[in-house]
């Protein structure tokens, strides 16, 4: 068996318990962000929970605000409207990708993979699906459902935003907007699955993969191949 990697010292591992609202939030990422290019911080993940709210990336298609039941942000990032609330892991990556191939494509790829992985921990069986965004499993139904969701942005290559996990939502306030553009598929939560609904578990499967994450990180030429041989 090989030994897990140790955590790397120059990363960051922050989580916070209260909610954090989000334009406070989002200042917090870019001033990182701008701290790290500068060279006067470390690079670093953020464990948060958000009170309800949706968010409006830069492809937001009004039309797809259902029912704008809870305040809306303007995200910054890429994408369509998601919805965040207590019971959803999010998780805010400032990670420096200069020294690391400069490769944003390779970076998502092993993001999904590191949620993946984590779900896996819990009992969650999930995968990518070919042409969707997002991370999938099976809902109790047997029907395709999105059970994470991720988004990012890359300001002088550090990362911004991040990923966002259903541990156990409300799954109905979803309701109020068509997720990621995405509506012919519910969305789950590990709770709803069955599996270890503990945000506390989850931050330590997390926290354990997030080595393997971070050594993957390189530039993967012109197609994944590579990524995938590296896994």
């Amino acid at each position: 068996m090989v030994d897990p990697l140790p955590f790397p010292d120059h990363v960051e591992w922050r989580v916070d318990a209260a909610p954090v609202d989000y334009p406070e939030a989002l200042a917090d990422m870019e001033a990182r962000a701008a701290a790290i290019y500068a060279g006067d911080a470390r690079e670093r993940v953020w464990l948060l929970e958000h009170p309800p709210l949706y968010t409006a990336g830069t492809s937001a298609d009004p039309a797809e605000l259902i029912d704008p039941r809870f305040p809306v942000h303007d995200a910054g990032r890429g994408g369509r409207y998601t919805y965040h609330g207590p019971g959803q892991r999010i998780g805010y990556l400032n990670i420096d990708l200069s020294a690391r191939g400069k490769d944003v494509r390779n970076f998502v790829h092993h993001l999904e993979g590191w949620m993946i992985a984590a779900l896996g921990d819990l009992g969650i069986a999930a995968r990518r699906a070919e042409g969707r965004i997002g991370i999938w499993t099976d809902d109790a139904q047997g029907r395709e459902a999105k059970i994470g969701a991720l988004g990012i942005r890359v300001r002088r290559w550090v990362t911004l935003h991040g990923f966002s996990i259903n541990v156990d939502p409300d799954l109905s306030h979803f309701g109020g907007i068509v997720p990621c553009g995405i509506s012919d598929y519910p969305v789950t939560s590990i709770a709803a699955l069955g599996g270890n609904a503990s945000m506390a578990a989850l931050d330590v499967a997390l926290r354990s993969h997030f080595p393997a994450f971070l050594s993957r990180l390189s530039r993967c030429g012109s197609g994944l191949e590579q990524c995938e041989a590296a896994r």
